[in-house]
C-alpha cells in the first residue's frame, strides 16, 4: 500500500480517480457535520461497489489516510475499523461492467469447413470401391471392410492423443515443441494404423494398400489440422472429392481413380511436411544419439539432479504424456459407439442392408456445428456470470444456455440424418428406434466434448469408454437386440454424461 492504487498512466487515464475532499470557500457552508458522511458521500461508489471492507481500507491508504489521520479525524482506530463501518453505512450496488469483447466468438465459417474437412475424405471409399471388390467377409460385410476400419480406428485413437499433446505444447506458447512432438508422433501413428490393418486377415489385396494410405493421411491430416492449415488440406482432397463426385455419375477407369486418391494423399502428406520442422528434428535427433553415445557413467561434473530434493523434478517441464492418454480412450470410445451405429446390427449377424452409414456420416458432418456452439456454451455461460448475482441463478442460466445449444446440435444431427438417409441409395429408414438412438449418440459426444474442453475428459472418456465395452460385450454375448441395445448403452451414457455436465458446470469456479 506503499502507493496511490489511481495511477494516471501516460496517454490517458485507465483507472478511475478518487474525488478530492471539498474545500471551503468564502460562499461553502462548509462540510457536513459528521466527517463519516461527508467521507461516504466522496466515495460513496467505491464503496457500494466493494465486495469487503478490507477493499475500502486499502482505497483509504492508497488515499493517503494515515492511522494518526483517522484517529483525530473520524474517531476509528485504524483504517480497517474505519472500513468496516463505511461498509455497513453505505448499501451494496454494483455497478454493469463495461463492454468487454467476447472471447469465445469463433467464425461459424471456419467451423463448418473444418466438419467438412472430417467427412470429405469418406468420398475416397467411393472413389476406390471397385478396388474393393470381393465376396462379403464371415460377417456379411463388403469386402476389406474390417481392414480398414481396424487400421481407422487405431489411426484415430493414436491422432487423437497426439493432437492433445500438440495442442498442450502451443498452449504454453511452444510451436517449435508442438511440431516436433507432430514430427514424431505423426509418421509413428500411421505405422500404428498400417500395423493394425495388416492383422486383420481375408481382405482383398488392394484393402491393405489402401489402409497404409489411408493411415498415412490420418497423419497428414492430423498435422495440418492441428496448425491450423484447413484450407491448405481442403486444398489437398480437392482432387480426390472431385474425382468421387465424378463417379457417381460416370465410370472413370480404374488408372484415373488410382491417380487421383495418389495425388490428394501425396499432396496432403507433401503439405504436412513442408510444415514440420524436419530439419530441426535430424538435427536433435543426432545430438541426441551423439549424447547418449557419449556418455560414461561416473564421468564429468555431479549431474544437478543429485543436488536437488527426491522429491523435486528435474526433468524439463512441459505437459505431461499421462494427461493426453483419456483423450485417446475418449476417442476409442466414441469411435466405437459411431461404429457400432452404423454396422451394430449387422455385426450381430443382420443382414448388410441393415448398414446405417448415413447416421455414421451425419455424426462426422455435425461436428463442425458442434464446434460451433461448444464456443456459443462457453459465450453464455461468460455472460451468465456477469449477469449472475448468486449461485443459483448462475446455475440457472447455464442450464438454460445448455439446453439451447444441445437443442441445437440435436436439430441440426437429425436434420443431416433425415437428408443423408434420403440421398443414401439402399439406406434403411430412419424410424423412432434409429432417431432416438443417433439423437442420443449425438447428446453423448456434444456433452462429452463439452466437458472434455473444460479439462473434465477423464470422466467423459470412462463414460464413454464404458459404453462402449457394454455394447461390444452385448455384441459379442449375443444379448438383446441390436437396434434395442445401443438405445439402451445410449441413454444411459447420454444421462450419466448430462449428470455430470450439471455437477462440474454449474459452478461459476469451472468457468474461470
Amino acid at each position: 500500500m506503499s502507493g496511490s492504487l489511481w495511477l494516471r498512466v501516460p496517454g490517458g487515464d485507465t483507472l478511475p480517480t478518487l474525488p478530492r475532499p471539498r474545500h471551503t470557500g468564502p460562499g461553502d457552508p462548509g462540510p457536513a457535520g459528521d466527517p463519516m458522511e461527508e467521507l461516504a458521500d466522496r466515495l460513496g461508489p467505491f464503496i457500494a461497489a466493494a465486495v469487503h471492507p478490507d477493499e475500502i481500507a486499502a482505497i483509504l491508504e492508497s488515499d493517503g489516510m494515515t492511522d494518526e489521520h483517522i484517529r483525530l479525524t473520524y474517531g476509528r482506530h485504524d483504517s480497517f475499523g474505519l472500513a468496516e463501518e463505511l461498509y455497513a453505512r453505505v448499501p451494496r450496488a454494483f455497478p454493469e461492467p463495461e463492454h468487454v469483447p467476447d472471447p469465445w466468438k469463433v467464425s461459424l465459417t471456419a467451423c463448418l469447413l473444418r466438419g467438412v474437412i472430417f467427412a470429405l475424405p469418406g468420398l475416397a471409399y467411393v472413389l476406390g470401391a471397385p478396388l474393393l471388390e470381393g465376396p462379403q467377409d464371415r460377417l456379411g460385410l463388403p469386402a476389406g471392410t474390417l481392414t480398414l476400419l481396424a487400421g481407422a480406428l487405431i489411426g484415430w485413437v493414436w491422432d487423437q492423443t497426439l493432437s492433445h499433446r500438440a495442442y498442450s505444447w502451443m498452449g504454453l506458447g511452444d510451436r517449435a515443441a508442438a511440431g516436433r512432438t507432430l514430427l514424431v508422433g505423426a509418421p509413428a501413428g500411421a505405422l500404428l494404423g498400417m500395423a493394425a490393418a495388416l492383422t486383420v486377415p481375408g481382405g482383398p489385396p488392394f484393402s491393405y494398400a489402401f489402409a497404409a494410405g489411408q493411415a498415412l493421411y490420418v497423419g497428414a491430416a492430423t498435422v495440418l489440422l492441428v496448425l491450423g492449415r484447413e484450407r491448405v488440406l481442403l486444398a489437398a482432397l480437392a482432387p480426390m472429392a472431385a474425382g468421387s463426385l465424378l463417379a457417381l455419375f460416370t465410370d472413370p477407369p480404374l488408372p484415373v481413380r488410382v491417380g487421383l486418391l495418389l495425388v490428394s494423399l501425396l499432396a496432403a502428406c507433401t503439405l504436412a511436411v513442408r510444415e514440420l520442422p524436419l530439419a530441426e528434428g535430424v538435427r536433435a535427433g543426432v545430438r541426441r544419439i551423439r549424447g547418449w553415445a557419449g556418455h560414461r557413467p561416473g564421468e564429468g561434473p555431479v549431474r544437478w539432479r543429485m543436488l536437488r530434493g527426491a522429491e523435486e523434478e528435474y526433468g524439463p517441464r512441459g505437459p505431461r504424456i499421462g494427461d493426453s492418454v483419456p483423450y485417446g480412450v475418449f476417442g476409442l470410445g466414441t469411435g466405437l459407439l459411431v461404429l457400432y451405429a452404423a454396422l451394430g446390427e449387422v455385426l450381430a449377424g443382420g443382414p448388410a442392408e441393415a448398414v446405417a452409414a448415413p447416421s455414421a456420416v451425419a455424426l462426422t458432418l455435425s461436428m463442425g456445428p458442434a464446434e460451433w456452439l461448444l464456443h456459443r456454451f462457453r459465450s453464455g455461460s461468460l455472460a451468465g456470470l456477469r449477469a449472475a448475482r448468486s449461485p443459483r441463478q448462475f446455475w440457472l442460466r447455464m442450464l438454460g444456455t445448455l439446453g439451447r445449444c444441445l437443442a441445437a446440435y440435436l436439430a441440426v444431427l437429425l436434420l443431416l440424418g433425415l437428408v443423408g438417409t434420403l440421398l443414401w441409395p439402399g439406406a434403411p429408414g430412419l424410424t423412432v428406434v434409429r432417431v432416438a438412438t443417433l439423437l442420443l449418440l449425438g447428446a453423448v459426444m456434444w456433452t462429452g466434448l463439452l466437458l472434455q474442453s473444460f479439462g473434465a475428459v477423464r470422466p467423459a472418456a470412462v463414460v464413454c469408454a464404458s459404453a462402449a465395452v457394454a455394447q461390444s460385450l452385448a455384441l459379442l454375448l449375443g444379448l438383446g437386440q441390436p437396434r434395442l441395445v445401443q438405445l439402451v448403452v445410449a441413454g444411459a451414457a447420454a444421462a450419466a454424461l448430462g449428470t455430470l455436465v450439471c455437477l462440474l458446470l454449474g459452478r461459476a469456479t469451472a468457468h474461470r
